[in-house]
């Protein structure tokens, strides 16, 4: 039986279809630099001849052993940067190289919610100590984790490109939303120093001058003891004004206790476009520290691209356009990539045991030589692994969180990849060019 580590097996088991063709394979040469991409067929004939080692699955990247001329193309990168999703695109004048999608992560806010209120209950069930230290001093520079965490991404996952192609300028797409303007669309001149806020104690004041002192609990209620209450939960949906209403205090508490059915809708979120707002130059300047021929663009001037030349709506497609190849030939294949927690922070539960034991959260690290999120081979088929029991059991999905195996055995596995804090399945897709139709085929192995 064929060993699926072989990386010249591996490599024709996933180029082996003749519509594959237009596929590319990264290059290294002796010293790690990035050469131009190459075909699958002389990637194998180069690993079989033993001039080529592989150093990555996905994408697969293989470094040479032997001293090589180094001939290379103009490649720009366009990066459609994005709250949610990051595209992707290296490209040169005539041809595409590399396209992805980027999924970057959202818990962030919720995870640091969980952790504070987990350790304040720990320190509740201490005695009293006065402060030994204060760390509450925020620097020049400061970012919310939540907003570091995404500027990171982006720039981790332009340092893995950069890293496999010999990439000569990168642009960015960034974008400037007014929120007053958003909120209020008559919003005018010295206005715009004058929040919604404005002449208001804090939000609850506001809040109940909004709603005019009134209860919108039960119909006709006209008791005069209001307080306010939050839609989703302070933990999720936060103190800003759209995600509060007053409530009496009967209603309040009959809510609660669920004896009263309300119809409440929080207004539309502004986190994306204050994230994009925020982010922005602290980006431009992250990445320009690095790398020399760095420049932005805007998202007006990437649709107009767009539309010109008949592509459709796809965050890949952007960076294709922002990148200023929008006629290059399309790569067939593309890259979705999601960005994931390496492990679980949280120690014990938070309910303890009889006798006051406190329960384990995390599973072990390692069960039988496989992690959380390493892409592994079963029943012919290539999946991830989300979840782990410690008798060897496995449950196994997509990246788009289809199921393969709620309970498959290690014994059955082949590891592929290790997890690295992403995982990544790559798929194709076939544009309908020259055509008023926006959809597409993607097909995944």
């Amino acid at each position: 039986m064929l060993s699926i580590s072989n990386p010249a097996i591996t490599l024709a088991m996933d180029y082996n279809s003749e519509r594959r063709r237009n596929l590319r394979v990264y290059v290294l040469n002796m010293r790690g630099n990035p050469l131009m991409p190459t075909t699958p067929r002389k990637a194998r004939i180069l690993l079989r001849g033993g001039k080529a080692k592989c150093i990555k699955r996905t994408p697969f990247t293989i470094q040479l052993n032997y001293a090589t001329g180094e001939t290379k193309q103009k490649v720009t990168l366009g990066v459609d940067s994005g709250s949610k999703t990051i595209g992707l695109s290296a490209s040169t004048k005539d041809e595409e190289l590399y396209s992805a999608e980027v999924q970057i992560r959202n818990d962030i806010v919720n995870l640091l919610s969980t952790r504070k209120q987990n350790r304040r209950t720990r320190r509740n069930k201490l005695r009293y100590r006065p402060d030994r230290f204060s760390n509450r001093n925020k620097g020049k520079n400061w970012l919310a984790p939540s907003i570091h965490n995404k500027i990171d991404a982006h720039c981790s996952i332009i340092q893995n490109i950069c890293g496999m192609l010999p990439i000569d300028e990168i642009i960015v797409e960034v974008a400037s939303f007014d929120i007053q303007k958003i909120m209020n669309q008559d919003i005018n001149g010295k206005e715009y120093q004058k929040g919604e806020q404005f002449g208001f104690w804090n939000v609850r004041e506001y809040v109940l001058f909004r709603d005019g002192h009134k209860c919108h609990g039960k119909k006709g209620c006209k008791n005069t003891i209001l307080n306010v209450h939050h839609i989703e939960s302070r933990k999720t949906g936060g103190n800003s004004p759209g995600n509060l209403i007053t409530l009496c205090k009967d209603c309040h508490k009959a809510y609660h206790n669920g004896t009263l059915k309300l119809n409440l809708k929080k207004k539309p979120s502004l986190r994306d476009a204050t994230f994009m707002g925020i982010m922005r130059w602290f980006l431009y300047d992250k990445i320009k520290e690095k790398y020399q021929n760095v420049s932005l663009t805007y998202g007006y001037i990437t649709k107009n691209t767009r539309i010109r030349y008949n592509l459709p709506k796809e965050h890949r497609i952007d960076a294709l356009c922002i990148a200023g190849h929008p006629t290059a030939k399309l790569s067939g294949t593309w890259y979705a990539i999601k960005k994931v927690r390496r492990h679980n922070r949280q120690i014990h539960m938070a309910n303890t045991l009889k006798g006051g034991k406190k329960r384990l959260a995390q599973a072990p690290y390692v069960v039988y030589g496989f992690r959380l999120f390493d892409k592994v081979f079963y029943n012919g088929k290539q999946c991830f692994i989300f979840g782990r029991r410690s008798r060897g059991y496995f449950e196994l999905k997509m990246l788009d969180g289809t199921k393969i195996n709620a309970s498959a055995s290690y014994k059955k596995l082949t590891l592929l990849e290790k997890s690295n804090g992403k995982i990544t399945e790559m798929k194709m897709t076939y544009f309908p060019f020259n055509s008023e139709s926006e959809t597409s085929c993607d097909i995944r192995w």
